[in-house]
This record gives C-alpha cells, sequence and structure tokens, in this order.
C-alpha cells in the first residue's frame, strides 16, 4: 500500500509543535525561532514534503473575499554607490513606483532600504526584514556588481532588476536592449538615416555585457549597404573625444546615453549646416526633450513585485537552482532632435 503523502498535520504530530507553527516555519514567518525553523524544514525534507500553490492560492482568494487585502511586504533594495551616474535615480525611481503600485495592486506593501555608507549595512538590514516579516527582495540595478550573499536568503524570494546577479544568482527582468536597438536601426534606415553612429561610455557596454555594441555591430554587419561607422566606447563620456570621432566619421545620426552630446553637435554644425539628428538609448535618465528608447521602467519594476509575489505564493524561497531572465523591450519615443531624412 504506497505511502501516503506527508502533510503539515502528520509533520507537527512528528516534531511535536502545533499545526500552526509548522505552518509559520515552513512560510519562513518571523514568529517561528530560528532553530525550529530548521527542525521543521530539515523534518519536511526528509519526508518529501511538497507545499502546494493550488491551496494556498485558494485560502488566498478566500481572505481576499473577507476583506483581508494585506497579504505581506516586499522590499526594495537600493545600494549606495558614490561612481554611480546620478542620471540614474530617476530610473530608480521608476523602478520602485511600478513595483510599489502593482505590489499594492496584489496586496502587499513595498518597503525602501539603502545598503551603504549612506544606509544600512546587510546584517542590519537582514534583522529589519526578518522582523518586519518581509519575505520577498526587489534589488535594484547596480553600477559595479553586487554583492548581497550576506543575506540569509533561506528565509527571501528574491528578483534582479537587471542583467544578471550572481552573489546570489537570482531570478532577473530587465529591458530587452539587443533586440530594442535593433529595432531602432531598422527604423531608422526606413526614415533615411544611413550612417548611424554609436557612442557610449565603456563601462555602460561592459555592465549590459555588450548588448548595446553587439546588436550594432551585428546590423552593420548584415547591412553592408549602409555606411560602416565604428562605434565610439570610451572609458568617459567627453566632448573633445566625441567631436574627434564625429568629425572623422560624420554619421548622419548618434545614438548614445549622454544628451549633453545633442549642445555639442548643434555648436559644431552651427546654424548655417542642418541640425545633427540625436537618439538617446534611455530618455529616463534625463529632462530635456529629445528622441529615443523609454526602457519602461514602470512596466520593469511592476513585472517584478508580480514575480516576487507569485514565487512568495508558491512557497518558493531561497536562491533558485536555475535562474531566469525576463526581458521586456524598450519604447520608440519621438522627439525633436529625430527627423525623416529627404
Amino acid at each position: 500500500m504506497p505511502q501516503s503523502s506527508p502533510t503539515i498535520r502528520t509533520l507537527a504530530a512528528q516534531l511535536g509543535l502545533s499545526r500552526t507553527t509548522v505552518s509559520d516555519a515552513l512560510r519562513s514567518s518571523p514568529r517561528v525561532k530560528s532553530d525550529t525553523a530548521k527542525r521543521v524544514w530539515d523534518a519536511a525534507a526528509a519526508a518529501g514534503y511538497r507545499p502546494n500553490p493550488l491551496a494556498g492560492a485558494v485560502m488566498s482568494e478566500i481572505r481576499r473575499s473577507q476583506g483581508q487585502t494585506f497579504r505581506g511586504g516586499l522590499a526594495a533594495i537600493d545600494l549606495d554607490e558614490a561612481d554611480r551616474p546620478v542620471s540614474a535615480v530617476n530610473f530608480h525611481q521608476a523602478l520602485i513606483e511600478g513595483a510599489r503600485k502593482r505590489a499594492a495592486e496584489l496586496g502587499y506593501k513595498l518597503q525602501s532600504f539603502l545598503v551603504g555608507k549612506k544606509g544600512v549595512d546587510l546584517l542590519r538590514l537582514d534583522t529589519i526584514l526578518q522582523s518586519r516579516g518581509i519575505q520577498g527582495v526587489l534589488v535594484l540595478p547596480a553600477w559595479q556588481e553586487p554583492d548581497l550573499s550576506k543575506l540569509d536568503w533561506s528565509r527571501y524570494a528574491g528578483i534582479y532588476s537587471d542583467y544578471i546577479i550572481e552573489h546570489p544568482a537570482l531570478h532577473a527582468v530587465c529591458c530587452d536592449h539587443y533586440r530594442s536597438l535593433t529595432g531602432v536601426l531598422q527604423r531608422l534606415e526606413r526614415m533615411g538615416y544611413r550612417r548611424p553612429g554609436l557612442f557610449l561610455q565603456r563601462h555602460q557596454d561592459q555592465r549590459l555585457q555588450h548588448r548595446w555594441e553587439g546588436a550594432f555591430l551585428a546590423y552593420q554587419r548584415n547591412h553592408p549597404e549602409n555606411g560602416a561607422v565604428p562605434p565610439l566606447v570610451a572609458e568617459e563620456s567627453g566632448k573633445a573625444a566625441f567631436l574627434q570621432w564625429f568629425k572623422r566619421y560624420r554619421p548622419d545620426v548618434v545614438l548614445g546615453h549622454d544628451a549633453a552630446a545633442i549642445d555639442w553637435l548643434e555648436a559644431h554644425n552651427g546654424a548655417a549646416r542642418p541640425r545633427a539628428a540625436f537618439f538617446c538609448l534611455n530618455v529616463t535618465l534625463h529632462s530635456r526633450a529629445c528622441a529615443g528608447l523609454d526602457l519602461q521602467p514602470r512596466l520593469l519594476g511592476a513585472r517584478s513585485a508580480e514575480m516576487l509575489v507569485a514565487q512568495l505564493q508558491r512557497n518558493e524561497r531561497g536562491i533558485p537552482a536555475h535562474a531566469s531572465t525576463t526581458m521586456i523591450p524598450a519604447l520608440w519615443v519621438d522627439g525633436p532632435t529625430l527627423a525623416p531624412r529627404s
């Protein structure tokens, strides 16, 4: 006769604990002491216990119908990085706004935390998250390689809102930079541009694993009829190097992050020459009007919140065995810096 599957009731009887304590331990509730929680998890693993996500969803719906809309807390973690561009603040704020709005719709409250010299250290943050019962963690994009391995990830579900995090390796939600730029180059060609030029700051290119540059070079290779302007990838975005590159290769449209290039181009061209075309690779970074890509940070934040909540509802906590990446294409934004060519 096949052995019946273990349940919370049988685990509680085996351990001499109440069903409430076992249930709370399996949900990583801060109300359960860490040594008790470890006993429960060890016994559950040995018995082959698996949570039932369908039952959890049903109970969640019952609680919702009874007017209990609040289900838990999520944390948005930002890293205090001195070398990160100031313009990234706008992108991070939009990410948090999107995540907070979607979390609230799903019955969760999102709280923001700063880690670093101007905030708290990771050990202190771990204590705060556990004391507040927060089990879902959204890590905002880092300028340098992030390391949050000091958190007790056995208690948390996590999402990184950029390409790759390795310490620990979490699921990620980010913009599809490669697909987005390929679409931009195709559209520019239809508008009459034949010599697009790409300029990037080297670290920006590296932290995205060269996806902007890779898409640009692949497009050039597959469209040899267009002028092959070599991309400018500089250590720092500076006027002198930019104008030297621009004068030598004469791109008819410039693609880049630094909107200061608009002023450099207009000053170089002068009133007697045609206005230079510029396309910004992330319009959220700047307040000035220009054509470019909206990387949709609010949607990225919303999708991150959805994925965190889904993990919690499936009782999935800890570092995933196989981290995945969800990518969302950027949107084209019209602006005064770009017009169709005759």
